[in-house]
C-alpha cells in the first residue's frame, strides 16, 4: 500500500488511540467518582496517566507513522476522543430518559 491508503489507515489507528486514551481517562474518573480520594492521591493519578499517555502516544506514533508527527494523526487522535466523549454520554442520557418516563407512569397511578 502507497500514498493515501497508509495515510487513511494511520488516520484510524490515530482516531483509536484518541478514543483509548479518552476511555482509559473516563475510566479514572469513574473511580474518582467511587472511591474518594485526597488531593495528592488525584495528583499523583494525573501525572502517572499523563506520562502513560504520552508513552503509549509516542508508541503509537512511532508504529503508524515511523516516528514524524504528521497533522493527520493529530486531527485523528483529537476527532478520536471527541467522538468517545459524545459516545460515552448517549447511556447517561437514556438512562435520565428511561426514569423520567418511570416516574411519569408511577406518578400518574400512585
Amino acid at each position: 500500500m502507497h500514498g493515501i491508503e497508509v495515510e487513511g489507515l494511520s488516520f484510524l489507528e490515530a482516531v483509536l488511540t484518541g478514543m483509548t486514551v479518552c476511555s482509559v481517562y473516563t475510566c479514572l474518573r469513574v473511580l474518582r467518582r467511587i472511591v474518594r480520594h485526597a488531593p495528592a492521591a488525584i495528583a499523583a493519578e494525573d501525572l502517572f496517566f499523563w506520562l502513560a499517555t504520552a508513552f503509549y502516544m509516542f508508541v503509537q506514533i512511532h508504529h503508524t507513522t515511523s516516528g514524524s508527527i504528521r497533522w493527520y494523526f493529530i486531527l485523528g487522535v483529537v476527532l478520536g476522543s471527541i467522538f468517545f466523549s459524545c459516545l460515552s454520554k448517549i447511556p447517561g442520557k437514556l438512562r435520565k430518559k428511561l426514569y423520567a418516563k418511570r416516574r411519569g407512569k408511577f406518578g400518574e397511578n400512585g
